[in-house]
């Protein structure tokens, strides 16, 4: 039902989390994946590919930190050689630095969420777009963040980064229009993942509160009062990459529960 049957689709942070469950998801729906991480993790993005390989379809892995180049387009290269073309890359790799007011910012913190966030989502998506554009067809979806709709204090680099992705998508959109390449970025809140839990652990660091404590204070930023699963992530990233979504480009599709639209 989605048009994924057989196509090869990039994901980047692929290890785990989220990233993991959309190579999952893309591998239901019958489509070959290159995934995409960092050489630490790269035990992880081994089990990935497992679960991808579970479920009938090929994967190729590719150990890369995103704000390289040259390695995403190795990693990228290699995957297409292997599996034989690229019709869609979801930029998924990403990066929270602890937090802290602006004015006691480390400057390599604020660089490095820059570097992996912003740059590296640009990185993620170059290799493919010369071949997509030639090839008149393709999906890019980026994972932004409802720190890309709004304000959040104590997180400048991050809530920048994610700005500035939603600013590169809506480009790369206006760009592509003509091409058959759509371009969207999907943003959601707080989701369940390990992201999460680092965020948890610092607000019990720094405050006293328990974990408890802490999760309710994140949730409830979520109007519905609930953190977002990474299965919801991956529906909604699916479903722009489907034919039902061919008209769809430009959009920065909030996943928060009413918090941003």
């Amino acid at each position: 039902m989605t048009g994924l049957l057989d196509k090869v689709v990039v994901v980047t942070g692929a290890a785990r989390g989220t990233g993991r469950v959309h190579c999952e998801r893309f591998a239901d729906e019958g489509a070959d994946v290159i995934a995409l991480d960092a050489p630490a993790v790269a035990g992880d993005l081994r089990d990935t590919a497992g679960g991808v390989e579970n479920r009938g379809r090929r994967c190729a892995l590719g150990l890369a930190d995103v704000s390289d180049l040259e390695a995403v387009t190795a990693g990228v290269d290699a995957g297409v050689a292997e599996l034989g073309r690229l019709d869609v890359v979801v930029a998924n790799a990403g990066i929270h630095m602890p937090g802290a007011p602006s004015w006691e910012l480390d400057p390599r913190d604020w660089q490095r969420t820059l570097d992996v966030n912003l740059t590296g989502s640009f990185l993620s998506v170059k290799p493919a777009l010369a071949g997509m554009t030639k090839g008149k067809s393709g999906r890019i979806v980026f994972i932004a963040s409802t720190a890309g709709l709004k304000g959040y204090g104590y997180v400048a680099p991050y809530v920048a980064a994610k700005h500035g992705v939603v600013g590169l998508m809506r480009a790369l959109a206006t760009e592509m229009a003509r091409t058959g390449v759509t371009v969207n970025a999907v943003c959601p809140g707080f989701v369940e993942s390990d992201m999460l839990e680092d965020s948890v652990q610092r607000i019990v660091e720094k405050t006293g509160r328990t974990v408890e404590q802490a999760r309710a204070s994140l949730s409830a930023t979520n109007p519905q009062g609930r953190f977002i699963q990474p299965q919801e992530v991956a529906a909604a990233v699916l479903w722009l990459c489907s034919d039902a979504a061919g008209s769809i480009t430009g959009q920065a599709l909030s996943l928060s529960g009413g918090e941003t639209w």
